[in-house]
């Protein structure tokens, strides 16, 4: 028997005011790697933090793993965009990781020891335990995402959705994330990224949803990222799309 995808989405229309930003969309994400594509306003961030409850739905249906989140909350992650953050609250890098093993903890007292030491193993992962009791406002814009991929990591989810980690970040910071993505592929994990760069998507990710509003692709990015697919998304040709490195088959329908 075939087990439940990670995230499914059924009939999933949420608005702001009378103005759809996600209309109508039925979709599975498949194991592994997915990128979320679409131009500015498309509704990317608003379906994850639909299926994560963080805005109101007007319609549909969300589970995990086949199950409504609050039953799995614990198996599913979540990377907010970095501008979603307050970095002057005053917790070090080890303090937001361990934020990610409160569900573990009881809730009063010192975080134990055994989940401070895997705070910092996830801080080691993505190179940041040498900045484990910075505070999170001082460091860099990259250093910061680091760390909410540590967070991420400390939780052990395993489904990991992230809105646009790569947005403003350093080559080495992106590199890691790569790096991390991969490593949670390899391990059985899952992981949905909003992503903004379609250059990268065939290099990065397995599946790809292209969405605007609607839905207009989706499926294996061998299949679905085709220069059709793409440019009906964004609703006009793209001229600076670099053709060459879009998936093999790209004329295709």
């Amino acid at each position: 028997m075939t087990p439940p995808a990670p995230l499914a989405v059924s009939h999933l229309t949420v608005a702001y005011g009378e103005r759809p930003a996600v209309w109508d969309v039925t979709w599975a994400a498949p194991p592994g790697l997915t990128a979320i594509v679409g131009p500015n306003g498309a509704g990317k961030s608003t379906l994850l933090k639909a299926a994560l409850g963080l805005v109101p739905v007007l319609t549909g249906e969300v589970r995990f793993f086949g199950r409504p989140l609050d039953e799995v909350r614990d198996r599913v992650g979540y990377l907010p965009q970095r501008a979603s953050v307050d970095w002057d609250f005053p917790a070090t890098a080890l303090d937001v990781v361990c934020m990610a093993r409160y569900p573990r903890m009881r809730w009063w007292g010192r975080v134990p020891q055994r989940h401070r030491a895997a705070a910092r193993a996830a801080l080691a992962q993505v190179g940041m335990e040498e900045f484990a009791d910075r505070q999170i406002g001082k460091l860099s814009g990259g250093q910061q995402q680091r760390v909410f991929l540590a967070r991420a990591l400390a939780q052990d989810a395993e489904l990991v959705l992230m809105d646009e980690p790569f947005a403003a970040v350093d080559a080495a910071t992106e590199e890691a994330i790569v790096t991390v993505l991969r490593d949670l592929a390899a391990r059985g994990r899952h992981v949905v990224a909003v992503h903004h760069d379609l250059g990268t998507v065939p290099e990065y990710f397995a599946s790809v949803l292209l969405l605007n509003a609607r839905v207009f692709a989706q499926g294996p990015v061998e299949e679905a990222f085709t220069t059709k697919a793409i440019g009906a998304t964004y609703g006009a040709r793209l001229a600076l799309l670099d053709e060459s490195r879009v998936a093999a088959g790209a004329d295709g329908a």
